[in-house]
C-alpha cells in the first residue's frame, strides 16, 4: 500500500495542518495529564487503524518515559492491572467516544460518570477535545494511506513552529 496523497506537501493540507496543530497545542498544554493524552490518542488510533498515529503516539510516550509494558497492553486495558481508575476512564471515553456507530447511546453514562469522577471540567474539556482531534487525525492518515514506521519522536512538533 503505497501513499495516496502527501498531506504534508500541498499548500491547503500544509495549511489546515497548521491551523488541526496549533488546536492540539491547546490540549498539549492543559493539565490533563500528558501520559493520558498519548494513552487516549493511542487507543482510539488502534481502533482506526491509523498505522501513523500509533506509530506517532507510540513513539511520543516512549520517548516522555511511558513503559513499554504500559504501551504494549492499551490494546487490552480491561484485561490488565497497570492503568489507574482514571486512565480507564479516559480510556473507556475514547473507545465509547471513537465507536460511535456501534452503539445507539455513544458514550454510557456508567463511562461518563467515571470521567466525572475522576477528573475536573478543564480536563474533560481536554479530554472530549482530545477524543474528537485524534479521530479526524486518524481519518485524515487513513484516507490517504500515510502509513506508519518512520515516525520519530518530536518530528510533526517540529514541522508547525
Amino acid at each position: 500500500m503505497n501513499t495516496r496523497f502527501n498531506l504534508f506537501e500541498n499548500e491547503i493540507a500544509a495549511k489546515f495542518a497548521k491551523r488541526f496543530a496549533n488546536a492540539g497545542l491547546v490540549i498539549q498544554q492543559s493539565p490533563l495529564p500528558h501520559s493520558t493524552q498519548e494513552l487516549v490518542s493511542l487507543r482510539a488510533s488502534q481502533i482506526n487503524g491509523c498505522g501513523w498515529c500509533i506509530d506517532m503516539h507510540t513513539k511520543e510516550a516512549a520517548a516522555a518515559g511511558e513503559t513499554a509494558v504500559r504501551l504494549n497492553l492499551v490494546a487490552a486495558w480491561r484485561e490488565s492491572t497497570v492503568f489507574t481508575e482514571a486512565e480507564r476512564a479516559a480510556l473507556a471515553l475514547a473507545e465509547e467516544g471513537t465507536r460511535l456507530a456501534d452503539a445507539h447511546q455513544g458514550v454510557s453514562d456508567e463511562t461518563w460518570g467515571q470521567v466525572r469522577k475522576h477528573y475536573d471540567d478543564d480536563q474533560i474539556a481536554a479530554l472530549v477535545a482530545l477524543v474528537a482531534l485524534i479521530n479526524a487525525a486518524n481519518r485524515l492518515a487513513v484516507i490517504v494511506h500515510q502509513q506508519g514506521g518512520s515516525y520519530k519522536p518530536g518530528m510533526f512538533a517540529a514541522s508547525f513552529d
